[in-house]
C-alpha cells in the first residue's frame, strides 16, 4: 500500500492517472477508483494525458463495499483510490472522511492486498500544516508514504518518500505540470537557472540537495530602506524563521544595517529549500543588495552559518561541486576545508570561509563583488 499526499490541485491525480495508464499500456490490468470525478470527467482528463488502454478500469465510486467487489472480479494488479477521505465503509454511521471511517477503510483495504496480493495506491489530502489529514496511524499502515510538493500556481513539482518499507527515502523526483501532464525534469539545475538575470545585485545560486540530488538554485534578496515603523520582512521559499536569525548575524557580525530596511527574500521557480546550506547564499545576497553590487556570474554558494557567524560544513559537499562545475560555474563560495578532497581537474575552486565576517573582505571590481 502507498499513500500518495499533497496539497488540492497539486497534481496527484494527474500523477497516478498517468502512472496506471502507464501500467495498462504493458497489458497489466488497472483499476482506478475516484470518488471525486465522475467517470466522463476522469475519462476526459485520461484522455488528455494519453492515459487511455484497454485494461485500465474506470469506476465513480464512494462505498467501499463496491470497491472491493471491483477488486473482485477484475482482478487487477494494482488500484488507485482517489481519495481515501472520500471512500466510506457503510457499516460505520460516521461521515466519509472521519477518523473511524478513514482507519476502517484503509485496514479492510490492506487485508485485502495481502490476500490477492494487489497494489493499492491511496491519495490523502494533507492539512495547511501539511501532514496528512486523518489518523496519523494511516502512515503505520502503508508501506510507503509519499509527498507530492510545489506550488499550484509554479509548473514544477517535487516528488520524495518520507517512509519505505522496501527501499531508501533519499531519492526525490522533479516534474514539470504541461497541457499534457506532469513530465519528469532530467536537468533541473539548468532549469531553475534558465531564466536567472546577468548583473542583478542580490542574486546568488545555491548548491542545494534535494534526497541524494543536487539543485542548484537561484536565489534572490532585495533590501530596500523604509519609513515604516515595523520594516517589512517577505520571505518566499526558505524558513522564516531561519532568515530572522540570519538576518540578526548581519547586523551584528557583518556590521550592516538592515534593521531599518525592507528585506524580501525569494526562491526563483517556486521551490522549497529546506536545508541550512542555503544559508551563506542568503547572506551574501544580502550584502550584495545592500552594497547594490552583482555576484559575479560564475559563483555559487553553500555552508550553514551559525549564531557567532561561524560557517559550518554540511553534508555531499562534493556532489555539489561536480554539478557547479558540469554547469560551468567556477567557484563556490564554501565552508573551510571542502574543498580539501577535491577531484583533480574538476574545474572549480572552492573559496572556504571560517567566519561570514570574511564576506565583508571581499574585493570590489568594476562593481561586482568578486571573491578570489
Amino acid at each position: 500500500m502507498i499513500l500518495v499526499g499533497g496539497d488540492p490541485g497539486i497534481g496527484k491525480s494527474t500523477l497516478l492517472l498517468q502512472a496506471a495508464g502507464a501500467l495498462a499500456r504493458q497489458g497489466l490490468s488497472i483499476l482506478y477508483v475516484s470518488g471525486e470525478e465522475s467517470l466522463a470527467q476522469v475519462s476526459a482528463r485520461g484522455r488528455r494525458l494519453g492515459a487511455d488502454a484497454p485494461s485500465l478500469y474506470l469506476a465513480a465510486e464512494t462505498s467501499l463495499e463496491a470497491v472491493l467487489e471491483a477488486i473482485a472480479t477484475l482482478k487487477p494488479i494494482a488500484v488507485v483510490i482517489d481519495s481515501i477521505q472520500t471512500t466510506c465503509d457503510p457499516t460505520l454511521e460516521s461521515a466519509a472522511g472521519s477518523l473511524s471511517q478513514v482507519r476502517q477503510v484503509a485496514g479492510r483495504l490492506l487485508e485485502v492486498a495481502k490476500r490477492q496480493e494487489v497494489s493499492i495506491w491511496l491519495i490523502g489530502h494533507v492539512t495547511k500544516e501539511g501532514s496528512l489529514a486523518g489518523p496519523k496511524a494511516l502512515e503505520h499502515i502503508v508501506d510507503t508514504v509519499v509527498y507530492f510538493e510545489g506550488d499550484r500556481h509554479q509548473a514544477y513539482r517535487i516528488l520524495r518518500a518520507s517512509k519505505n518499507r522496501f527501499g531508501p527515502t533519499d531519492e526525490v523526483g522533479v516534474f514539470e505540470m504541461r497541457a499534457g501532464g506532469l513530465m519528469p525534469v532530467e536537468n533541473p539545475s539548468a532549469l531553475f537557472l534558465a531564466e536567472r538575470p546577468h548583473d542583478a545585485p542580490g542574486s546568488v545560486v545555491v548548491a542545494t540537495i534535494e534526497g541524494t540530488r543536487p539543485i542548484l538554485v537561484e536565489l534572490q534578496a532585495l533590501v530596500t530602506p523604509t519609513g515604516a515603523a515595523m520594516p517589512r520582512r517577505v520571505v518566499n521559499g526558505l524558513d522564516f524563521q531561519r532568515v530572522a536569525m540570519l538576518l540578526a548575524v548581519v547586523e551584528k557580525r557583518l556590521r550592516v544595517g538592515v534593521a531599518a530596511s525592507d528585506v524580501f527574500l525569494n526562491v526563483a521557480g517556486g521551490l522549497a529549500v529546506r536545508e541550512p546550506a542555503a544559508d551563506l547564499g542568503v547572506v551574501a545576497a544580502v550584502l550584495s543588495s545592500v552594497r547594490n553590487m552583482p555576484v559575479e556570474a560564475t559563483v555559487a554558494f553553500f555552508g550553514e552559518v551559525g549564531l557567532g557567524g561561524e560557517v559550518r560544513r554540511v553534508a555531499q559537499a562534493e556532489k555539489r561541486l561536480q554539478e557547479l562545475a558540469r554547469l560551468g560555474f567556477t567557484r563556490a563560495v564554501t565552508p573551510q576545508g571542502t574543498g580539501m578532497s577535491l577531484p583533480p581537474g574538476l574545474g572549480i575552486t572552492a573559496v572556504g570561509l571560517s567566519h561570514v565576517g570574511e564576506l565583508a573582505d571581499l574585493t570590489v571590481s568594476a562593481k561586482k563583488l568578486r571573491f578570489d
